[in-house]
């Protein structure tokens, strides 16, 4: 179902945390909101899943809001940020959510095979909830939330709190999973490389407002203002009365124009290449050097130039 937000607002303690003119998710899609910590992010999904007011404005799941249908189902399956469990068997825990949306005995256990099977905690299934480690627990908050099997699933930050080891390979598996399990899903994170990998759209959020939105090519190719370019990995330099966002990697030693002057602050291996950072006037510049650039001193100044680049409205 498609997911509609017209002028919701959210305020806590006198303070605006969420404000949204207008805001869709499309049938089908997989949408990561991305933006810095105390964006809204959580916010938005709450106001999605109905556990939090829009204020004046509407929220609505298809052309209602987010409880049941015609006595069916709620409409939304909310993975949290943190990984809840009541006592009892990882089992216990996916039987419980799917008895409370009066899923029968029989096909609970069907969905809970399916759901296990698919990410990767069939051999947990009967080991305590609350024992798990942080990759494992993830995944059994990620297959409590996608054996529901609702019209629209929503994941808070769904790889936070796990080892890299985890991370990478869940950020392999989830993609798999949401187009088995799930029909529209809406994620929030605030790592670029999440939400790329993970999503087909992007919602940037800051400070509770949308700044861009649209699929994530259009977005990235071309940011709507300096904010959202930085969020986005560009580095933003001034050029004469404009400012440009050079994308990642677009800053090349001696090469490239326009050029820029490099002062050269410090030189840090990363093992299989060199990192130069230092500033372009007041902005802090991070290069990789390419395989046989000669070694830059701290101190000195190098010309660097940007191979491509982006001007900001």
């Amino acid at each position: 179902m498609d997911v509609t937000l017209d002028r919701v607002s959210v305020v806590r303690g006198g303070r605006t945390v969420l404000d949204v003119s207008s805001l869709a998710f499309l049938r089908g899609s997989t949408t990561a909101v991305f933006g810095p910590n105390g964006s809204g992010k959580t916010t938005l999904l709450r106001v999605v899943a109905g556990l939090e007011s829009p204020g004046p404005g509407h929220m609505r799941i298809g052309n209602a809001g987010p409880g049941r249908e015609e006595g069916g189902p709620p409409r939304t399956a909310f993975a949290f940020q943190e990984q809840v469990f009541v006592c009892g068997t990882v089992r216990r825990n996916l039987e419980l959510a799917l008895g409370l949306r009066g899923i029968s005995r029989m096909e609970q256990a069907a969905r809970i095979a399916e759901a296990a099977a698919e990410c990767g905690i069939l051999d947990v299934l009967d080991r305590p909830a609350r024992q798990l480690s942080g990759g494992e627990a993830q995944r059994a908050n990620l297959a409590r939330a996608l054996a529901l099997r609702a019209p629209v699933t929503l994941l808070d930050e769904p790889l936070s709190g796990i080892d890299r080891i985890a991370r990478t390979q869940l950020l392999d598996d989830l993609p798999r999973l949401l187009a088995t399990f799930a029909t529209t899903t809406i994620l929030v994170t605030h790592d670029r490389e999440e939400a790329f990998r993970l999503a087909d759209h992007l919602v940037i959020l800051v400070d509770g407002v949308v700044r861009a939105s649209g699929s994530k090519g259009a977005v990235y190719r071309a940011p709507a203002d300096r904010t959202v370019a930085e969020l986005l990995g560009y580095t933003v330099l001034p050029l004469g009365a404009k400012l440009i966002a050079v994308p990642a990697g677009g800053l090349r030693l001696g090469a490239g124009n326009p050029r820029f002057t490099l002062d050269v602050e410090r030189v840090v291996d990363m093992g299989n290449h060199p990192h130069v950072v230092g500033r372009v006037g007041e902005v802090r510049v991070d290069l990789r050097l390419a395989a046989g650039d000669p070694m830059p001193v701290a101190g000195t100044a190098l010309q660097v130039g940007a191979a491509s680049y982006v001007v900001l409205p």
